[in-house]
C-alpha cells in the first residue's frame, strides 16, 4: 500500500471521512477526466485544484469539477480582484508544495485564499488530489471546504 500523504494525514486529524482511490496515470495526458473514469465517479464529482494570481490579491486556490474551465473574470471576483490569470506550471511546486497532476487543496506550503465551485455540494463526497499523481481522496465536500478555509462560489464556464 502507497504511504499516506501529508493531506490524507491532514484530513483524517481533522476528524473528516477520507477514502482513498489510487489509479494508473499517464505523465502525457494528466487530465482530470482520466482521474474520474479511473476511479469510477463522474467528471462532476471530481474536483481538480488550480491555482491563479489576482492583480491584487495574490495567490488564489480554485478547485473546481474537472470537466469545467475556470471562469477567471468570476475567479477574480470572488477574490475581490478586478483580474485573474493562471500561473505557469513551473511556479506551482514552490508556491504549493505541489505538481501539476498533484495539487492538493489540503496542505499546501502557504494558506492561500481557496475557492470551491459551489457545485460541490450536490455531491455527499467528491474527490480531490491526495497531493501525488494517481492519488485521489474521497471526502465530504463542506467540511473539505472548511477545513481549508474555502467559500462556496459560482467560478466556472
Amino acid at each position: 500500500m502507497a504511504t499516506k500523504t501529508n493531506a490524507v494525514r491532514l484530513v483524517e486529524q481533522a476528524g473528516i471521512p477520507c477514502r482513498e482511490s489510487f489509479y494508473e496515470f499517464d505523465e502525457k495526458d494528466l487530465n482530470g477526466n482520466h482521474a474520474a473514469a479511473a476511479i469510477g465517479m463522474p467528471p462532476e464529482q471530481v474536483f481538480k485544484t488550480l491555482v491563479a494570481r489576482g492583480e491584487k490579491t495574490g495567490i488564489n486556490v480554485f478547485c473546481i469539477p474537472v470537466c469545467c474551465e475556470l471562469d477567471l473574470k468570476k475567479a477574480a471576483k470572488a477574490a475581490g480582484d478586478k483580474n485573474m490569470e493562471m500561473v505557469a506550471v513551473k511556479e506551482l511546486l514552490s508556491l504549493t508544495g505541489y505538481i501539476r497532476g498533484g495539487c492538493s487543496p489540503v496542505g499546501m506550503k502557504k494558506k492561500y485564499p481557496t475557492f470551491f465551485d459551489e457545485t460541490c455540494i450536490l455531491w455527499e463526497e467528491i474527490a480531490v488530489s491526495a497531493g501525488a499523481r494517481g492519488h485521489q481522496m474521497i471526502v465530504p465536500p463542506e467540511e473539505l471546504a472548511q477545513l481549508v478555509g474555502a467559500k462556496l462560489v459560482d467560478i466556472i464556464v
